[in-house]
Parts: C-alpha cells; structure tokens; sequence
C-alpha cells in the first residue's frame, strides 16, 4: 500500500482561498476543498478544530493578500502614501472581488470600529504629520473620506461600475481636498 500523503494547514488555507476567489465565500466548506485536494474531509478537519478555524485562516490569508496590495501600492510611488493606500484599497476590490467581499462586505457588528484604530496608526500619522490634524480629527478625516474610498471599491467588487483608475484618482484627490478644507479651513 503507498504511504499516505501529508495534506499540510498552508494547502489547505492556499485551497481554501483559491476557493473563495473562484466562487465566493459560500464555496468554502470541507467538501469542496477536498474536492480540490483530491482527498477525503478527513485532512481538513485534522487541522483544524472547527470549520471557524478555517475560515478565520482563510481570512487573515486574504488580509495578508490586501496588506500586500497596499504596501505594492505605496511603495511604488506613484501616488503620494496616503492617496496610494485608498488606490491600493480599490484596485484590491477590482482585482479580488471575492477577497474583498469577504473582508470587508460582511457583518463585522461584533468588531469595535475603535480596535481598528491602532491598525489606522500610519495613515494617522501622515495626516496629522501633512494636515496639521490632532490625532482625533486625523481619525475623523481619514473615516470621511474612507467612506469614499469604500463606497467606491464596493461598487467595483459587485460590478455595479467600471471606473478606470483615472477617474478614481480624480475623486479620491477631490475627496480628499474638499475635506481638507473643511479642516484646515484652506490653510494647508
């Protein structure tokens, strides 16, 4: 009888967010990602306790797929850092649809929108660095205009539009100056 073959966690979580590219994240169950092994259930649930397991690896691999997008983005430079975080933010729901519905259309009542500033420190920074914004109205800008930055990405993600990214640009900085004013009352 030949040896069984080792079915790791990573390919298992590789699979699992193929999955949710191809097909949503409704596609992600123990069976389809046998499916796609080749393999019975049994190797997914040898590595994880709970199907929540799973899908909460599923999405820090997508996040860490988005942080990749963002640091792309801004290291690239062809936007100044801050605006590159929000062209980063929806190139990421045009080109990873799925990706993007599943971290950031989905319920997430049970998050505390204030843990979320610690993650939000960089791009705090800067606009307190650049506007002359206390940490707070720093929060607040950055909140006023992500409402743009998600409105948009969400419209893409579902198809609903199809921007090209010259015209995404031009809203973004017009956003972006129209709230500077409300904050700086012109100054900067």
């Amino acid at each position: 009888m030949p040896p069984k073959i080792k079915i790791t966690k990573e390919e298992i979580v590789d699979t699992a967010l193929n999955l949710v590219r191809e097909a949503g994240e409704q596609a992600l169950n123990a069976r389809s990602i046998a499916a796609k092994l080749k393999c019975s259930t049994q190797p997914v649930f040898s590595n994880f306790e709970t199907m929540e397991d799973l899908h909460n690896a599923v999405k820090e691999a997508a996040y860490a797929e988005y942080q990749s997008y963002l640091k792309t983005e801004m290291e690239a430079g062809k936007y100044p850092p801050y605006k590159a975080s929000g062209m980063a933010y929806i190139r990421f729901a045009r080109e990873e649809k799925e990706l993007f519905k599943l971290l950031f259309m989905c319920d997430r009542s049970n998050e505390k929108l204030e843990d979320d500033r610690e993650s939000l420190r960089p791009l705090l920074v800067l606009l307190q660095k650049n506007l002359g914004l206390s940490e707070e109205e720093a929060y607040l800008f950055h909140m006023e205009t992500w409402i743009c930055a998600h409105g948009m990405a969400t419209m893409l993600a579902t198809s609903f539009v199809d921007w090209d990214e010259a015209f995404i640009s031009k809203v973004l900085t017009d956003t972006y100056e129209g709230i500077k004013r409300s904050y700086t009352g012109g100054k900067r």
